[in-house]
């Protein structure tokens, strides 16, 4: 499954795929930022989670300063990928989510792989991270993907260098 995967940046044309996938295999506290709305995917919070997500159309070059991608699989959404600048010139943070089914497939490395692909082509130099230590599959997803790994006051905080080859899967 892993050699099919391609990114595709989040747009009107594969949101409401994306949304759906969320709906039906993810938590909304893992998709998108807190939001004042009844709990579950209620009619506000789906509201929210387009309105996220279109906000970052605008690209690394927008107002947020966001790039996101429809994960891929199969010719199916699955999940998503974003990167967003940070304050430090040539670096850009990271984050992904996958719906349940698609996880333990090797999709989460092959979609940080085409991310730090687009992030090189971007001119980047280094794309970063942070998780909680009790995310294995986030961290398993950034190990196989070359980056160093360091605690940080609780939280880990990866960092992949682009000036380097990553390791193969």
């Amino acid at each position: 499954m892993a050699s099919a995967v391609r990114l595709e940046p989040v747009s009107e044309g594969n949101l409401e795929s994306l949304l759906s996938v969320a709906a039906a295999e993810a938590e909304p506290a893992d998709v998108m930022p807190p939001v004042e709305a009844p709990a579950g995917w209620s009619h506000a919070r789906r509201q929210a989670f387009r309105e996220f997500h279109r906000a970052s159309f605008g690209g690394l070059d927008g107002p947020t300063g966001t790039q996101m991608y429809a994960i891929l699989a199969g010719g199916e959404v699955v999940g998503m990928i974003r990167m967003t600048r940070c304050d430090e010139p040539g670096t850009v943070e990271t984050g992904l989510w996958l719906g349940r089914s698609a996880r333990g497939q090797g999709i989460g490395p092959a979609a940080l792989r085409g991310l730090l692909n687009e992030a090189a082509a971007a001119g980047m130099r280094q794309v970063v991270a942070e998780t909680t230590p009790d995310n294995f599959g986030a961290l398993s997803v950034l190990s196989k993907c070359g980056a160093k790994l360091r605690e940080d006051g609780g939280r880990m905080r990866a960092e992949i260098c682009l000036d380097s080859t990553p390791p193969a899967l």
